[in-house]
């Protein structure tokens, strides 16, 4: 923890950090350009015919933009209360992950290795996650996804151990002279079943197979809608929650806890919390 920060890095971190002041607005309404941008530009210079017309123009507009989401980065560490939580949070990695690529391939030789660059550098559009930090809506999303993480990691678990049965009976069923050769190989067909994808590039010929095969799209339409339900309900929690956040009549800014008594950035006391 930075306990010796300047009124520079206090002043720059309200700016990079925050959105309530106009320059912090004006910040994210750049570096949303500037990702926007990026990304474009990585998509145009995958199509040949724009590669070969525009591929000097391309490279050094990238090359322009990994320098301002280098210094970004940079700065971003240099003025954080806490640098490693920021440099260890999902956004620091992806902040991290936007720059590497162009440096790695700068820095490799052009020869064998081209072709792992060229596959590194698609790392570049993880530029585009750097969006969900500037829409609250994604806040709500991501707790959502946090706090059903569990439930749907219990029914991921019954998802396999159902596919391995299904897989295991058609395996036995059917047999090799089918198709059905191996039992990962039928593990891969009740996965393509039982989620209703249904590629058809295995499927089975006996009576009892082709049951099987019923039982097991019937099972799919029963229970796809499991981890949809959990998240809804997860999502329309967080959603209430925050219609329970309060404004503060003195300073009026949101934010609070909805057992929270006390607005936590100028102390006066806060409205009762309001029920729907």
């Amino acid at each position: 923890m930075n306990n010796h920060r300047s009124k520079l890095q206090e002043r720059v971190y309200e700016v990079i950090f925050g959105t309530d002041t106009f320059a912090g607005k004006l910040f994210d309404l750049l570096l949303i350009l500037a990702i926007l941008s990026s990304v474009i530009i990585v998509m145009a210079d995958s199509m040949p015919k724009q590669h070969i017309a525009h591929g000097l123009t391309y490279l050094r507009l990238e090359w322009l933009l990994t320098f301002f989401f280098t210094v970004e980065y940079i700065t971003r560490i240099w003025c954080s209360p806490n640098r490693k939580a920021y440099i260890t949070s999902p956004f620091g990695i992806v902040d991290l992950l936007a720059i590497l690529p162009t440096y790695i391939a700068f820095f490799l030789p052009q020869t064998h290795p081209l072709i792992i660059v060229r596959l590194i550098r698609i790392l570049r559009v993880f530029r585009i996650f750097r969006l969900f930090q500037y829409l609250n809506e994604a806040n709500s999303l991501i707790r959502a996804m946090r706090n059903s993480s569990r439930k749907i990691f219990v029914f991921f678990s019954m998802m396999i151990i159902i596919t391995t049965i299904f897989g295991c009976l058609v395996y036995v069923v059917e047999g090799p002279e089918n198709g059905f050769d191996t039992i990962p190989k039928s593990i891969y067909w009740a996965v393509v079943t039982v989620t209703t994808v249904g590629y058809g590039d295995v499927v089975p010929v006996t009576a009892l197979g082709r049951a099987i095969s019923a039982v097991g799209m019937l099972t799919g339409y029963a229970i796809i809608a499991v981890p949809t339900g959990i998240f809804t309900a997860q999502l329309a929690t967080e959603l209430h929650r925050e219609r329970n956040m309060r404004n503060c009549d003195q300073c009026n800014r949101s934010g609070h806890d909805s057992n929270a008594i006390c607005c936590k950035f100028c102390g006066a006391e806060l409205p009762p919390v309001t029920t729907p």
